[in-house]
């Protein structure tokens, strides 16, 4: 029984993944449209990585921001060189779903700690390989150059799209929730204003064109469609034109066909109702497999799954999952549903971060494989600069697998995870502000910077830069060799306590959630005022912050006014690294 109702839950679960997809792009596609259409700015490298991280986010879908740049190269709106830094920002911004998924397993902490270092592991990995990859493109062109040889080099020719198995699967349920006509956001963004007011829910299904003879009359006999069709008739010349009309035949089945909504409205409820569905098959999800994964069954798939081969051929294992990555997203044809169904097995231990990461590093490799093929049926005039396209999107992964997996010690995605997850394990909240920064604030404001001109984001960024390898820096020399630094920098405790710890705003968060939680109300009496200021001195304020953090004891018996805090087993606490 327990079977059935997991490939259930896994399959409403891949649904709701669908349908919030539709959700981001009928609340915010027509804005992606929009930011696409000024190519002035995408000329810009870094405003055009930034471009594809944000619309990436908004439409929640690498393959909707990838088929419009095609689109756009295709039509001459901008060169292939200008569209290469937006390939590696949807790169970027796919990665955030299953950074979201990660959240709903926040009720424990150590899934929490696992699910949140297996999902940004892929945001590490992108983001380091843009950091290297951007600008050694920008100065040479390497990846424009090589695609240009591949293209020149191997006979393409137009065949057949790629397969949309997993579509087979979900379109039946998804498509009677909602269905949108995804070619008014690439109309927009590539300049037909006549789709501004048009609305992204798809109305008619099934449409008939039929073509008809209509005269016209011409200034001159010079616009005359032919010789032969055209003539005149007293001082007006007449000619004859063919006229196409699109007749509308069967009107779309879905819950909003006849809504009349606009599409904000409807994608803010389709987005409210995707993200419950999500969260609660998640949470069945992991009970399910928590439940079916336990004992020995679980001991022997962690074995089977995290084990490498027998000497001399352990390095091959991660390879070997690099092509099960591949394959699986390039079945389910989405890299997102992939990485995010793999996140609950992570938080649970089945997956381990080490296996999780070729895993991931596959998937990006099975997405640009199904945009290859994609592009192979593009028609003839348009083959080229989509196939070139889908080829940068290809080689720009695997240089970014060269750079941080073949040798162990470059894998940085999988140390710099670890650390995010215990960090968001020991302060639940930072996994929200991470989301915030990394894919929102910390964008749209380089974007700034870039749109200000070269001088302002130099003259800004270059000493923003130049403290964070300072901080690294003296950072590796605390942890390494404090001796070699002056007695002031061997700890950051000259600095105040918000410069170099997170504990000041956790406290800052935990008694406003606390005060919010018991309903503290503050009156004239000082007993009441008391509480609301330190609501740990409540019974209940004791055992929230007691559970919230095991580490901290109480000493109830101290004679001071206010609360001590002590740390269980640990005489002395070291300073908190930046």
């Amino acid at each position: 029984m327990k079977v059935p109702m997991l490939l259930l839950f896994l399959y409403m679960f891949v649904c709701s993944l669908d349908v919030l997809s539709s959700a981001f792009q009928l609340a915010g596609g027509k804005v992606a449209g929009d930011i696409f259409k000024d190519n002035a700015i995408l000329s810009n490298p870094v405003a055009g990585l930034v471009v594809g991280i944000l619309v990436t986010v908004l439409v929640q879908s690498s393959s909707t921001s990838t088929s419009i740049i095609v689109s756009m190269v295709s039509s001459g709106l901008f060169s292939v060189e200008a569209a290469i830094p937006i390939i590696m920002g949807s790169n970027i911004g796919t990665s955030v779903t299953n950074t979201i998924v990660a959240l709903m397993q926040a009720g424990d902490r150590n899934e929490f700690k696992r699910a949140f270092a297996g999902a940004t592991v892929h945001d590490c990995f992108n983001w380091l390989s843009v950091l290297v990859l951007l600008p050694l493109e920008v100065a040479s062109g390497l990846l424009y150059h090589l695609t240009v040889i591949v293209v020149e080099t191997f006979q393409i020719r137009s065949g057949e799209d790629a397969p949309e198995l997993l579509k087979i699967i979900t379109e039946p349920f998804t498509k009677l929730i909602i269905q949108l006509d995804k070619s008014v956001i690439t109309g927009i963004a590539t300049g037909d204003e006549s789709l501004r007011n048009k609305s992204l829910v798809k109305v008619w299904c099934r449409t008939s064109v039929s073509v008809s003879s209509l005269n016209v009359t011409v200034s001159t006999p010079l616009n005359c469609t032919s010789s032969e069709l055209c003539w005149t008739e007293g001082d007006t010349t007449w000619t004859t034109v063919n006229q196409t009309l699109d007749t509308h035949t069967d009107k779309c089945n879905h819950l909003f066909v006849n809504s009349g909504m606009p599409d904000l409205v409807v994608g803010l409820i389709l987005l409210a109702a995707s993200l419950v569905v999500l969260c609660t098959c998640l949470l069945l999800l992991v009970k399910l497999l928590n439940s079916v994964l336990k004992g020995q069954v679980a001991k022997v798939i962690q074995k089977v799954i995290n084990t490498d081969f027998p000497y001399p051929f352990g390095w091959l294992t991660g390879y070997l999952a690099m092509v099960v990555g591949a394959g699986m997203t390039f079945i389910v044809q989405s890299s997102s549903v992939f990485t995010s169904a793999i996140t609950p097995l992570i938080g649970i231990g089945v997956i381990s971060i080490e296996r999780a990461y070729p895993l991931t590093l596959g998937s990006n490799i099975g997405t640009t494989t199904t945009a290859i093929l994609a592009a192979l049926a593009s028609p003839g005039d348009k083959l080229a600069a989509a196939f070139q396209i889908a080829l940068c999107h290809f080689f720009f992964n695997i240089f970014g697998i060269l750079l941080w997996y073949p040798i162990p010690c470059t894998r940085l995605p999988i140390r710099m995870a670890k650390t995010l997850g215990e960090r968001t394990a020991k302060y639940r909240w930072f996994a929200v502000l991470y989301l915030i920064i990394c894919f929102l604030l910390l964008p749209s404001l380089v974007f700034g910077l870039s749109m200000a001109g070269w001088q302002v984001m130099v003259g800004v960024g270059a000493p923003f830069a130049g403290i964070l390898v300072f901080i690294g820096f003296i950072n590796c020399l605390q942890t390494r060799s404090p001796d070699h630094l002056p007695k002031k920098l061997q700890s950051w405790d000259f600095l105040p306590g918000w410069m170099h710890s997170l504990k000041p705003m956790d406290t800052f968060i935990t008694n406003a959630t606390l005060c919010c939680t018991d309903h503290c109300s503050f009156s004239k009496e000082s007993d009441t005022q008391d509480l609301c200021a330190f609501p740990e001195k409540s019974p209940q304020g004791k055992d929230k912050l007691a559970y919230e953090n095991p580490a901290i004891a109480y000493l109830d018996e101290s004679p001071t006014a206010t609360p001590v805090l002590t740390l269980r087993g640990l005489e002395r606490q070291k300073s908190t690294q930046l």
